[in-house]
């Protein structure tokens, strides 16, 4: 009973966190969700690119570069991106800092979460 009452606790400050993070702060998350399987498949790619140059498989490699730059070539891909870069001031302050720490954290959890789910 207790560990369901303390599992009910924090579930309740995560909903309540949650909801603290700025509107901009949330379409940024957002944004980075849907861009995950994107961003993942670019960095599959520039590995694979790193390890054809190294071992001077250079067919191999010309071919994984022209599928990276088809990826930056999808429009929608790049209307997120760009959707990206209109949010980033918002969520900015002058000198480069998170305006909420809110929005560090769960901008910051995101991309971790996304990091290890494209392994």
């Amino acid at each position: 009973m207790r560990e369901l009452r303390v599992c009910g606790a924090a579930l309740l400050l995560w909903a309540v966190s949650a909801h603290a993070i700025t509107p901009e702060g949330r379409e940024f998350v957002a944004v980075l969700r849907e861009l995950e399987p994107v961003q993942c498949e670019k960095r599959k790619l520039r590995w694979a690119i790193v390890l054809a140059d190294a071992e001077k498989r250079s067919a191999e490699a010309k071919e994984l570069r022209e599928r990276f730059a088809a990826l930056n070539r999808d429009p929608r891909t790049a209307e997120l991106e760009k959707r990206l870069a209109q949010l980033e001031p918002r969520i900015r302050d002058g000198q480069g800092r998170v305006r909420d720490p809110e929005d560090l954290e769960a901008i910051s959890g995101q991309q971790r979460a996304a990091f290890y789910r494209c392994e």
